[in-house]
């Protein structure tokens, strides 16, 4: 995302990534998406049409990966350069591709050094549209886009709607973001995920209870980490939903995120769309309690003097009260924040309310806890046996989770619902910042 701080990590690290460049304005994105992707860990091979170096220079894309870019299809590297490119990527992206690239793609032709690379390839092919609205909608360029995921499996990204080139206005056809296609370009990375298809539910952030119009109770939850948990899930293939409390976080590409402020609200949005959930994922950090009168008008400190007394009154517990309705065989994964006790307490609740997994952490850990990107967790699986993972970026960590949850899936160990919930696990923070 745009002012992020990127370092190589999964699914990019150590990936090799065909990135093709024709010739459209949005050329000058791909400089952009070319670096994000090197930062990312990634080795990328740079392929410049003709029409792309009227845009964009080779020395552009060198001077950003490190790497030399192929322009020629017949070049001193050799006539099959196109088959060793084909062969040795991870990924194929086309970033711009104009209509022009679409409709030879479409018809298979083989006249310059992208488009031989795209019939010498069996890696996953990205294409990034990028026109004028006009063309974009056109029958033709609608016809071959449709071949090229049907028939070919390739993976249409995009285009965007906004502002296109001067004097072309607004509409459908502008390029993503080079942010959004480094995620697209994760997803098709990530292919072999069991959560490929799945849907998955995941709690973040906090929640706010009123005292009046203008004040009340929350906690320090940013809502970091089970953004981290949504947009790796979201890369991993799954249709990923988060139930968000209210955070100043931008929305993960590709996720939809259900608005909520209150634990109540909160309550009933996770009890309508869990039931729907193969994997869920509590990590917001729910209010315990919550103001019992709070009042409809503005508090003034003249009128309530120099002491304010308020009369709390118990919050639903989100994660324990819709235990009944998981969807049977389900992966269900809590989170424990505390300040003492830690692994005693975290197998408590791991316990109390049937997860498959806890992620646990101490509020005042060094680097760890709230409004930090990084994080040192403890996990515990159903045996109680405790997993304790080196400080890490969140990003790192919400991998290292999904790999467990992967593992539980792949062994059918998730136990599905005890509908038998009689008595409610004791009230708790249930947050990762």
């Amino acid at each position: 995302m745009p002012g992020r701080v990127l370092h190589p990590r999964r699914p990019w690290e150590g990936r090799r990534i065909v990135l093709g460049v024709t010739g459209g304005v949005a050329a000058y994105k791909a400089v952009q998406l070319a670096r994000d992707l090197t930062r990312l860990g990634a080795e990328v091979d740079a392929v410049l049409t003709g029409g792309a170096q009227r845009f964009v220079q080779p020395l552009s894309f060198d001077a950003v990966t490190g790497r030399s870019t192929a322009t020629e299809l017949f070049s001193t590297e050799g006539a099959a350069l196109h088959i060793k490119l084909g062969s040795e990527a991870d990924v194929v992206c086309v970033a711009p591709a104009t209509a022009d690239l679409i409709a030879r793609a479409a018809h298979g032709r083989a006249d310059d050094l992208l488009t031989t690379t795209l019939l010498a390839t069996r890696a996953p092919v990205l294409i990034c549209p990028a026109m004028n609205d006009r063309m974009y909608s056109h029958a033709q360029t609608q016809a071959n886009l449709r071949h090229l995921e049907e028939a070919l499996s390739y993976r249409i990204a995009g285009p965007g709607t906004g502002a296109l080139a001067a004097g072309e206005g607004s509409g459908p056809g502008r390029m993503l973001e080079p942010h959004e296609i480094v995620e697209e370009i994760g997803r098709a990375l990530s292919d072999a995920s069991p959560l490929r298809g799945k849907q998955v539910l995941i709690t973040a952030g906090p929640t706010r209870e009123a005292i009046d119009p203008v004040r009340f109770i929350s906690n320090r939850s940013s809502g970091r980490m089970g953004f981290a948990l949504a947009a790796a899930a979201w890369r991993r293939g799954a249709d990923v939903k988060v139930v968000a409390g209210p955070v100043s976080l931008p929305v993960p590409y590709g996720v939809e995120v259900l608005e909520v402020e209150t634990a109540q609200e909160m309550l009933e949005c996770v009890s309508e769309h869990l039931p729907e959930a193969d994997v869920s994922v509590f990590a917001s950090a729910v209010a315990d309690y919550r103001p019992a009168n709070p009042s409809g008008e503005k508090l003034k400190r003249s009128e309530v003097g120099p002491e304010m007394t308020l009369t709390l009154a118990e919050n639903p517990d989100v994660a324990g009260e819709t235990r009944a309705v998981r969807k049977t065989g389900s992966v269900s994964v809590g989170f424990a924040l505390e300040t003492e006790s830690l692994v005693e307490n975290a197998r408590a609740k791991l316990e109390a309310k049937g997860f498959d997994m806890i992620v646990a952490n101490e509020a005042e850990g060094e680097g760890a806890g709230f409004d930090v990107d990084t994080n040192r967790v403890v996990l515990l699986g159903a045996d109680g046996e405790p997993e304790e993972l080196p400080l890490l970026a969140k990003d790192e960590v919400a991998e290292v989770i999904l790999d467990r949850v992967s593992t539980i899936m792949e062994s059918g160990a998730g136990p599905g619902v005890e509908p038998d919930v009689e008595s409610r696990a004791e009230p708790g923070v249930e947050p990762n910042g």
